[in-house]
C-alpha cells in the first residue's frame, strides 16, 4: 500500500492522497476505536472541525483534539445515516478531499453503531461521544464500578509491553494507545508516557484528553509526564492554540537552546549560586545570563510571578514543539 501511494504521489497527487486517507481509516475501523477517536481521525486528516451527531448526542473535535465552542458553518459537507449524521466544518463549501474523509469517517461511525449492542470495553468509557446510560453499562460488562477512581494512561500505538484493554487514538502527531489505569503504577516499561488525571470512572473522558496533553509534553529528560502535577495549568493547556502564541512563548521561543537551560535553572533554582552550580558557571556570568533573560523575557524569571510566567510559557512551548512531531 505504501509503495502504491508512493508511486501515485509522482503520478496523481491527489489520488494519492485519497489512498492514504482511505488507509489511515482502515487501520481505525479495523482496530474498532470509538466515535470520538474517529472525529479526531477525520479533524487531522481535513485540518478543520469534524463533527457528529449519534442518537441525539453531538461531538465537534477540532486537528487538536478540542471541542470548539464556535457554531458549525451552514453548508458544511454532511453525510446522514439515520440514527447519526457526520460532517466537516468548512466556510466557502468543501475542500477538495472532504468528500473522501467524510465517506470514511461515515463508513467507520455506521460500522461502530453496529457494534453498539455487543458487549463493549474500553472504548466506551473513555468516548466522549457515549451517552451516560452506556457508559455505565460499559464499565459495570469491565466490572468497574461508576465511582470508582480510575485515570487514562497513553502511550505510542507501537507500544512493546502487551496492554490489556486499549484501544488506538488517533492525534495530530500519531496514533496513541491508551488503556484504563486503577492500580495508579508508574509504567516501567520504556517509551513515552502520558498519565491522566484520576477521575471518576465514569468521567474517563476527562481523563483522556489530559493523559494526551501530558503524552505530547513527554520527551527524552522527562519519560513520564503526569497530568495531574499540572493543577490549573492543565485548564492552559487544553484552551492553548499552537497557531496563536503568546508573546510569552514567542519570546521563549526566540531564545538559543544554553539561555533556556540556564533559564530554567534560574527558575527552579533555590538561589543563585544553586543554580549556577547546577550549569557549571560562575556565579557572576549567572548573574549577567539573569539580567539579560530578564530584560528578553520582560519578566524577573526568579520572582514568584515570574517563576509562574515561565512554567506556562515552557508547558505551552513544549506543546507547540510536539504540534510539529
Amino acid at each position: 500500500m505504501q509503495r502504491l501511494a508512493g508511486n501515485l504521489r509522482t503520478i496523481d497527487p491527489e489520488a494519492s492522497e485519497s489512498l492514504r486517507i482511505v488507509s489511515y481509516f482502515d487501520v481505525l475501523i479495523s482496530r474498532g476505536v470509538s466515535v470520538d477517536a474517529l472525529l479526531r481521525g477525520a479533524a487531522v486528516m481535513a485540518n478543520a472541525v469534524a463533527g457528529a451527531a449519534v442518537r441525539g448526542r453531538v461531538i465537534r473535535r477540532d486537528p487538536e483534539g478540542r471541542s470548539p465552542q464556535e457554531e458549525t458553518p451552514d453548508g458544511s459537507p454532511r453525510i446522514d445515516g439515520g440514527e447519526w449524521s457526520a460532517w466537516i466544518e468548512r466556510d466557502g463549501g468543501p475542500a477538495p478531499l472532504d468528500d473522501v474523509i467524510l465517506e470514511r469517517l461515515a463508513l467507520g461511525i455506521a460500522l461502530s453503531e453496529s457494534r453498539r449492542r455487543a458487549p463493549g470495553g474500553i472504548d466506551a468509557v473513555i468516548d466522549a461521544a457515549t451517552g451516560e446510560v452506556e457508559r455505565v453499562a460499559a464499565l459495570a460488562r469491565l466490572r468497574i464500578e461508576p465511582g470508582t477512581p480510575i485515570r487514562v494512561v497513553a502511550t505510542s500505538a507501537d507500544a512493546s509491553e502487551a496492554l490489556a484493554d486499549t484501544i488506538i487514538v488517533p492525534t495530530r502527531r500519531a496514533l496513541v494507545r491508551v488503556r484504563l489505569d486503577r492500580e495508579f503504577v508508574t509504567p516501567a516499561a520504556p517509551g513515552l508516557w502520558g498519565l491522566g488525571t484520576v477521575v471518576r470512572a465514569d468521567h474517563a473522558p476527562e481523563s483522556l484528553d489530559a493523559a494526551l496533553i501530558a503524552l505530547r509534553l513527554a520527551d527524552e529528560r522527562d519519560r513520564i509526564v503526569d497530568a495531574a502535577e499540572f493543577g490549573s495549568l492543565l485548564l492552559l493547556a487544553r484552551a492553548f492554540d499552537p497557531d496563536h502564541l503568546p508573546a510569552d512563548v514567542v519570546a521563549l521561543a526566540a531564545l538559543d537552546e544554553r539561555s533556556q537551560l540556564v533559564l530554567r535553572a534560574l527558575a527552579e533554582a533555590e538561589s543563585m549560586r544553586s543554580a549556577s552550580a547546577a550549569l557549571g558557571m560562575h556565579h557572576s556570568s549567572v548573574q549577567a545570563r539573569h539580567e539579560a533573560l530578564t530584560q528578553a523575557l520582560g519578566y524577573d524569571p526568579r520572582t514568584p510571578l515570574g517563576r509562574a510566567r515561565y512554567a506556562a510559557a515552557a508547558m505551552l512551548f513544549r506543546l507547540a514543539g510536539s504540534s510539529e512531531r
